[in-house]
């Protein structure tokens, strides 16, 4: 049985960080919702993480939980509120802050236990807090203080157990990664065993038992997520595994024709579906985003649904659901609810009664990446930039015409082939262009134009979540306006968005 850390969730915007620091020691976590994830303990778990909140402990509504069962006998780390809630618990007294400390802040004591061993004695940490331990209790050792708070860190004496008022889960900790993997892998005694190539081995096995000789259908979009869980199911049942490229009309240029030749030589057995005409109708008329993506989710469940009904005997749905997917649709305060629909595949299992495989649900975006590396897969598609499953649809504000999106793939194709070219594109997180509602006056030759503007849009980012404009050199964006305008019949003007998330958000629709 896999060893893991469990993460319980009380939810605090960073709990996603901390698994990605345990992971990155090679260790298996999971996040579950405070109020269920004790039901979980079993032999496997070898540490508990509480995380941090936006609840107030002296709230009494605030998220509680019981740790009486585990305590002394499974190692535990409280951060933040997961701190502060521990020590309200056993007699300590918990306030509001006179002024809410939030921000760098450094270490002025560092008693160097366990938990802090290699941590310098004046690191800095990453405060985010609106509470205050102001005493602990008896048995609570003090091991770490900064200048505004006297609680930074605590020991219960005779016991694995510890809090700390700070974040090492955030980059701003410059040490957090020492003081994660101090309680990880010294405190817990993670034998770091979770790696890509174990991960691969155990699930194609675990594929083979399940699917056996029952076939599976899948559909790919070309991108990072369903290629690696299209690999992992080959690898286990082979031709059993049926894989469908819808071309939804508003893919980037070429794109249909060049991912069914990438896949024909992984050895995937995948079938071309060209279905823009079906696509374009249903758009037909469509200018609110939501509609519009209802559209395309509705068209694509259709054809995909008429395409499956030419196999025989299929039992399974593979999806590409990623750990982030499954996270993201539970409830901190109440039960797990569905997981959410998956790019364009919402709605299949129920309409198609067909079961669920998802070989990727417990891996985060980089791992997905790690693994497809350990498969073989070809680093220029594993290095993909997120592309969104509406396509083109979301990047033309207004209507679409096959009209637009012929202009669109075009201006899109010049300013990635030039991100490749000049060596910039694996430095920006995401990036493409907008075809927006206005048209301006220009001056081509000697004649006035009156035609349309497009938007270039490019981010950095470690996971979407928040992401910044990518500052392009000027004489990079300068050429690349150029080639569109002189290139792109029908465009005439060129803008770059210098917006950044939060508040604007990377897509425009």
């Amino acid at each position: 049985m896999e060893e893991k850390i469990l993460i319980l969730d009380f939810g605090s915007q960073y709990t996603q960080l901390i698994a990605r620091r345990v992971r990155e020691l090679d260790t298996y976590c999971e996040i579950h919702p405070f109020s269920k994830g004790l039901d979980l303990i079993d032999e496997s778990v070898i540490g508990i993480i509480l995380s941090g909140s936006p609840c107030s402990v002296r709230d009494p509504k605030s998220p509680d939980v019981d740790l009486s069962k585990v305590r002394g006998k499974i190692p535990i780390l409280g951060v933040c509120y997961g701190a502060q809630l521990m020590a309200k618990q056993n007699g300590g007294e918990v306030r509001a802050s006179t002024t809410r400390e939030y921000g760098r802040a450094k270490l002025v004591s560092n008693h160097s236990t366990d938990l802090l061993a290699g941590v310098s004695a004046d690191s800095q940490v990453w405060m985010s807090h609106a509470d205050t331990i102001v005493t602990v209790p008896s048995n609570f050792e003090i091991v770490a203080s900064t200048e505004t708070v006297n609680v930074a860190a605590f020991k219960v004496k005779n016991e694995k157990t510890y809090g700390i008022q700070f974040h090492p889960e955030v980059t701003h900790s410059l040490e957090g990664k020492q003081i994660v993997k101090n309680f990880v892998v010294n405190i817990c005694g993670s034998k770091q065993s979770w790696t890509a190539k174990a991960f691969i081995q155990e699930t194609i096995d675990g594929l083979k038992a399940k699917l056996g000789n029952d076939k599976v259908v899948m559909a790919l979009s070309g991108g990072v997520d369903s290629t690696v869980a299209a690999m992992l199911v080959h690898n286990a049942i082979g031709k059993n595994l049926y894989c469908i490229f819808v071309d939804n009309g508003v893919l980037r240029l070429n794109e249909y024709e060049t991912v069914l030749e990438n896949y024909k030589h992984m050895g995937l057995n995948i079938k071309g579906v060209n279905s823009k005409e079906k696509f374009y109708s249903a758009l037909k008329g469509k200018t609110d985003p939501e509609e519009k993506r209802k559209a395309i989710g509705k068209t694509f469940i259709d054809v995909f649904d008429e395409e499956s009904k030419i196999l025989t005997e299929v039992k399974w749905l593979g999806q590409g659901t990623i750990y982030p997917d499954v996270i993201e649709s539970v409830s901190v305060n109440g039960p797990s609810v569905m997981i959410k629909s998956h790019h364009n595949v919402g709605g299949l299992p129920e309409k198609m009664h067909l079961k669920i495989v998802e070989p990727l649900r417990s891996l985060f975006k980089d791992e997905v990446r790690d693994v497809g590396r350990e498969l073989g897969i070809d680093p220029n598609l594993l290095g993909r930039h997120p592309f969104p499953g509406p396509g083109l649809a979301i990047r033309i504000l207004g209507e679409i015409t096959p009209e637009k999106v012929d202009i669109l793939q075009k201006v899109d194709d010049i300013f990635i082939s030039s991100l490749k070219e000049s060596g910039l594109y694996n430095k920006v997180w995401q990036a493409g262009a907008i075809f927006l509602p206005v048209q301006s006056v220009g001056v081509m030759g000697d004649e006035r134009t009156y035609e349309n503007a497009v938007a270039l849009r490019a981010v950095t980012s470690v996971d979407g979540m928040t992401a910044d404009w990518a500052h392009l050199p000027y004489e990079f964006l300068a050429k690349v306006s150029n080639d569109i305008i002189n290139k792109v019949k029908g465009v005439n003007r060129v803008v770059y968005d210098i917006s950044s998330k939060p508040p604007a958000t990377i897509e425009w629709e």
